[in-house]
Formats: C-alpha cells, sequence, structure tokens
C-alpha cells in the first residue's frame, strides 16, 4: 500500500511538473509574439524571388530591429497595386523592377536621397529624386545546352531559327520588367540604334513564340532550366544563378549588343513607415548588402567600391548599347501596345 502511494504522488508530481513547463513554454512563447508585434513594421511589394530576398531581409530585421511583411508579384501587377492604393499606401517599399519601368510613374514615389548616393558609380545615380538604382542588370539568353545540342544560339537573330518555334522562354512584357528590358533591347539591338527599325524583327520574333508568352519572369529561366524551353529571354542574374547551381544551362550575351538596366528600390509616397523604409534603402545600397549580393547572389553591384562577381564576363569584353528611348510613360505605352497586337497578329 505504501509502494502504491507513493507512485501515486510522484504520478501527480509529474503532472503539476509537467504542467508548469507546458504552462511557462506557452507564456514564453505569448512573450515572444507580443514582442515581435511591438517591433516596427516595414511592409515591402517586390517581384525578387525569396531566395534573393530572404538573406538580405533577415539581416535587415536583426540589424534595424524591425519586422518586414513581404509581398511578392509581377512588377507590372505590383506597380498597378501601387497606383489604386496611392490614395491609402498598403506597402511601403517596391523593392524591384527596371527604372525604365518605373520611371513613367515617379510620382507615385517618395524624393529621398540614400546615405549611400556619393558611392554610386555615375551611370547609377538618383537623379530623379525617387528612382534609387539597387542593382545593375544586363539582358541575356538562357540556352539549354541538352535541348540545344550543336543548335547555334549566340544573339537575337538566332532565336528566329524555325527549329526554335514554341521552344522560346519570354514573358509577357507588361507584367515582367525584365521582358521589357529585353523588348527595348531588341528594339535597340536589331534596329541598329533605332527602335524603329527592330520592329520588323519583334515581328518575326512573335511569330517564332508560337502565341506563347509566359506570365512571371521566373517561368522564363525555370522553364529553360528544367527543359520546357530551349532558350529564353531573361537577366544576368537568374542565369547565372541556374548555371551555378549545376543546371545545363549557359548564358548568352547577345553578340548585336546588350543593355546593362539598373533595377531599383522605391519608397512609396505618403508611406505609412516612413523612417523605417529610409532606413531600408540606405541598408540596401550599403556596401554590406551590395557585396553579400555581389558575392552570394550573382548581381552586379551599382556602388563604386564594389567589384562584379567573379566569373562575369567584363563589360568592355561585350557590345554594350544604350537606350535613349522607353523610360516614359507615353513611350513605355506606346511600345507595351504595339507589341501586343504585333503578338495577337492585330493590323498596326
Amino acid at each position: 500500500m505504501k509502494r502504491e502511494k507513493c507512485w501515486r504522488w510522484a504520478l501527480v508530481l509529474l503532472v503539476l511538473v509537467a504542467g508548469i513547463l507546458v504552462l511557462g513554454s506557452w507564456q514564453l512563447l505569448g512573450q515572444e509574439e507580443e514582442q515581435a508585434e511591438d517591433l516596427p513594421e516595414l511592409v515591402i511589394y517586390s517581384p525578387h524571388p525569396l531566395e534573393f530576398t530572404q538573406p538580405l531581409l533577415d539581416e535587415f530585421e536583426k540589424e534595424a530591429g524591425v519586422r518586414v511583411r513581404l509581398i511578392n508579384g509581377g512588377t507590372g501587377k505590383l506597380l498597378q497595386r501601387v497606383k489604386e492604393e496611392q490614395e491609402n499606401p498598403q506597402a511601403d517599399i517596391l523593392w524591384g523592377g527596371s527604372v525604365s519601368m518605373i520611371k513613367p510613374d515617379a510620382g507615385l514615389f517618395e524624393d529621398y536621397e540614400s546615405v549611400n548616393e556619393p558611392m554610386m558609380r555615375p551611370e547609377f545615380k538618383n537623379r530623379e529624386g525617387s528612382m534609387t538604382r539597387f542593382t545593375d542588370v544586363p539582358s541575356v539568353l538562357l540556352v539549354n545546352t541538352d535541348l540545344a545540342g550543336d543548335w547555334s544560339i549566340d544573339g537575337y537573330e538566332d532565336l528566329l531559327n524555325p527549329r526554335l518555334r514554341g521552344k522560346i522562354a519570354m514573358a509577357d512584357p507588361a507584367v515582367s520588367s525584365s521582358s521589357y528590358e529585353q523588348l527595348i533591347n531588341m528594339l535597340y539591338a536589331m534596329g541598329k540604334g533605332n527602335p524603329e527599325r527592330g520592329w520588323d524583327y519583334v515581328g518575326s520574333l512573335a511569330a517564332n513564340l508560337d502565341g506563347r508568352l509566359l506570365e512571371r519572369s521566373a517561368d522564363v529561366y525555370d522553364g529553360v532550366a528544367r527543359g520546357r524551353y530551349v532558350v529564353g529571354c531573361t537577366f544576368e542574374e537568374a542565369a547565372l544563378t541556374y548555371q551555378r547551381a549545376g543546371a545545363p544551362v549557359r548564358i548568352v550575351y547577345m553578340k548585336e549588343g546588350v543593355i546593362s538596366e539598373p533595377d531599383g528600390v522605391y519608397i512609396l509616397r505618403n508611406a505609412k513607415h516612413m523612417a523605417v523604409a529610409k532606413q531600408f534603402v540606405d541598408f540596401i545600397t550599403g556596401h554590406g548588402a551590395q557585396s553579400f549580393i555581389a558575392r552570394n547572389l550573382h548581381r552586379r553591384s551599382v556602388r563604386k567600391d564594389v567589384a562584379a562577381p567573379e566569373g562575369l564576363q567584363e563589360k568592355d569584353n561585350l557590345v554594350m548599347l544604350s537606350a535613349a528611348a522607353g523610360d516614359t510613360g507615353e513611350v513605355r505605352q506606346q511600345w507595351l501596345e504595339r507589341f501586343r497586337r504585333i503578338f495577337h497578329g492585330e493590323k498596326e
């Protein structure tokens, strides 16, 4: 009997201790959640993939003592959302989107000069006031080497090969800023500096796309890497990421010429968390973040004191082009509408 009583008391004591431990864990978890809720918040719209943004956001949260809420989507859709919400912004930052695609709507964004502006390369200065450059993004072609075999794919002209019909990946330039940059690049490269003369090429390419435009930039490089397409019109960082991950791909810098357009980080006008938004712009253009991006995320920095990622082609060895149009609202809408009509076979 005495032994049974001892066992009963031991069982009661064990249950009490377990209950105290569980209650303590709940209280600790509740305290951590309350502390997280008390942190300043930053809401970011971004077209960048999570594997690109997450390490940078983790570091910013730790360094700044803030909580970041990230909302992903295509550049075009996010920009439209910013327009619709401009009277009551639901985000603080648009992180991503080429400057030429965003510039026509520069009025949606707050003027801010980052503390890092003096370290920007001359071509990447924020001359508009609200257009802080983030990274340097050359347009490239990505070729699946298993599927291409011995086919010659060295530039835009090669995309007109009849054997590639329906096997070319390109996103809709109305929703993807990297695809819009490709459209600009094609017009200038195939028009030999005159974009008006490049539309004949766009018409021929549209026919070889065989009625297929993808909805996201990620569908292009992922589709090529997975063997759904032979070649895709994309941007350097995405292509290099897949190449270094061991995918059967190679990067092509178009022989007709390459345009390297920066993307940006933009503070929404009347952002609810303005001070934290400015802090983020300073962080992401700082030497530490830019060095990490070049070293680990395969993008070219916009800073003078950060070298290009190892293994990338030097720009001096490429045929580099510059675009004098394409970054105004009027031209952008005209070009997108003209591309849409050509793609759908409508009369111009």
